[in-house]
């Protein structure tokens, strides 16, 4: 599957819910600082029979002459969501009538139209299918029923969900961010890299060793710089982390593992909300990331789960409100992340294999050397 960091994807739940709304929006912010090209695409399941966009009747199913047609919009004369998108500043407009099993071939010759390093944002739940968007947003409305089907299929790709009142969103736009021709979301949240442990296993240090010639630990810092509102260490060694140039916490009493880092790290946070990343994992799935922060709402914390009790605490949201029950378990002399399972509602989400990586002994570091030679030196 492809990935476009040009291209912001907007999807909804059900009709006139507001999806349009937010795209131009988005085009007036951002297209006096770049070109925005803005598609609506039209999925269409069969040519005869009922079609879910319009009812029979409409046209759009029956006039579609082969797999798919491109239509640049260049009449501002209307009030057609695509004309929308043209008044709102896109430099250009398309509408892309597709049949749901020709949507890779429909947009590989679009890309092909307005070049794959263009600034796109696109209307469409089916396009995720085949394409990985820089963000995926999904709009709902406020007193949405059930989710059309093409919502449901990607519902759990979605980076972020949006309810719309008719009036206004339940959600600052100005947390979506257009830098360097990509798309991004800036969390309200605070991330914090886990530095304190001891590397037993490795032997060595592990939050130096190289990659993509980086410090592991740098390499995770700025992968999330620019998604956080904050970035904050938890270690002990100050002065060797200090090129991180971010802020270094330390725990409040040394020596008592991961547990006491988190609690010390939460103390300092600035947010409710908190990702918590172990300095060994070399790449982090951002997408996964957004679900476990949009599945905080009504938990004390996010815990993936690979399987029966086997946690991953060190890759996982916590509400700096489980500090409460961090605290009850280290001044009873617990030490362990999951003894304050039973103590605050947590909730469990699966971890996928290909979501998940992290680095705990120097066969592992060799073994991931092997297969991105490419990438780490």
């Amino acid at each position: 599957m492809n990935k476009l960091n040009g291209m912001l994807l907007i999807g909804s739940a059900g009709r006139n819910v507001g999806k349009t709304e937010l795209a131009c929006a988005l085009i007036r912010r951002y297209s006096k600082s770049s070109p925005i090209v803005g598609i609506k695409v039209t999925t269409i399941r069969a040519k005869d029979g009922k079609c879910p966009r319009g009812g029979r009747g409409c046209g759009v199913c029956s006039s579609l002459d082969g797999n798919f047609c491109i239509t640049e919009e260049v009449d501002k004369n209307s009030n057609k969501d695509t004309v929308r998108l043209l008044k709102a500043g896109a430099s250009r407009v398309f509408w892309l009538r597709i049949m749901k099993t020709h949507l890779k071939e429909g947009l590989t010759t679009l890309l092909d139209v307005v070049g794959s390093d263009a600034v796109l944002i696109c209307e469409s739940n089916s396009l995720r299918r085949v394409v990985e968007p820089a963000v995926f947003l999904m709009v709902i409305a406020r007193d949405s029923g059930a989710w059309k089907s093409s919502a449901r299929d990607v519902k759990e790709r979605v980076d972020k969900i949006l309810t719309w009142d008719g009036n206004n969103f339940d959600f600052d736009i100005d947390q979506i961010k257009l830098i360097d021709r990509k798309w991004t979301i800036m969390e309200k949240a605070t991330a914090i890299i886990m530095a304190g442990g001891e590397s037993r296993r490795m032997g060595v240090d592990k939050s130096m060793f190289p990659v993509k010639g980086l410090a592991l630990i740098e390499t995770i810092a700025e992968q999330l710089r620019g998604l956080f509102s904050q970035i904050l260490i938890s270690a002990n060694e100050v002065e060797k982390l200090a090129f991180l140039d971010l802020p270094i916490i330390q725990d409040r009493v040394p020596g008592q593992g991961p547990l006491m880092g988190i609690a010390s790290a939460l103390e300092a946070s600035d947010n409710e909300l908190n990702f918590v990343v172990a300095c060994d994992i070399p790449y982090i799935d951002m997408c996964y990331v957004r679900r476990m922060l949009m599945e905080a709402k009504g938990a004390d914390a996010v815990i993936p789960t690979a399987g029966d009790e086997k946690y991953e605490p060190l890759f996982a949201v916590y509400h700096k409100g489980v500090l409460g029950a961090i605290n009850e378990v280290l001044s009873s002399g617990g030490r362990k992340i999951s003894n304050i399972f039973e103590r605050c509602k947590v909730r469990f989400i699966k971890l996928e294999a290909e979501q998940y990586a992290n680095l705990n002994t120097m066969a592992e570091f060799k073994e991931f050397q092997e297969e991105h030679d490419d990438e780490v030196r």
